[in-house]
């Protein structure tokens, strides 16, 4: 994963169109790496996606997380990427202090995701500052 969070939420505003934007997504989730199938297990699923979400968080020795993440639908692997892209190497305080909701907002999510892949977004982002959580 290249792309920072800054870069997404500055291209996300040089599409004209939703059409365009959604392609956008669906390619940062192309981007992103399969996850191995051993870690696709009932206890990396996150509750709350309708689509299927894993996710596994690592602790680095530094205090820094390291995640990891797939799922079964393009656009969520795309919102995924846009999660990574805001949480992998960060510690569990700035994890826990990011306001993701107001750069969801800034990209637009908030009004342009179904329901339940917003609610899905939130239990993603509920999943990050948990594991981050427990661990601080």
């Amino acid at each position: 994963m290249t792309e920072t969070l800054e870069n997404i939420v500055e291209n996300f505003s040089l599409f004209d169109d939703w059409e365009e934007r959604y392609r956008y997504l669906i390619d940062l989730g192309r981007g992103l790496p399969h996850m191995d199938e051993a870690l696709r297990t009932d206890s990396h699923l996150v509750p709350g996606c309708t689509s299927r979400v894993w996710m596994v968080a690592v602790r680095r020795p530094d205090g820094t997380f390291q995640f990891e993440a797939d799922s079964d639908a393009h656009i969520v692997r795309g919102l995924i990427a846009l999660l990574l892209s805001a949480y992998q190497g960060k510690s569990a305080g700035e994890i826990l202090a990011m306001d993701i909701a107001d750069i969801f907002k800034t990209i637009g999510l908030d009004q342009h995701l179904s329901p339940s892949r917003r609610n899905g977004f939130y239990a993603m982002v509920e999943r990050i500052r948990a594991d981050s959580a427990r661990a601080e």
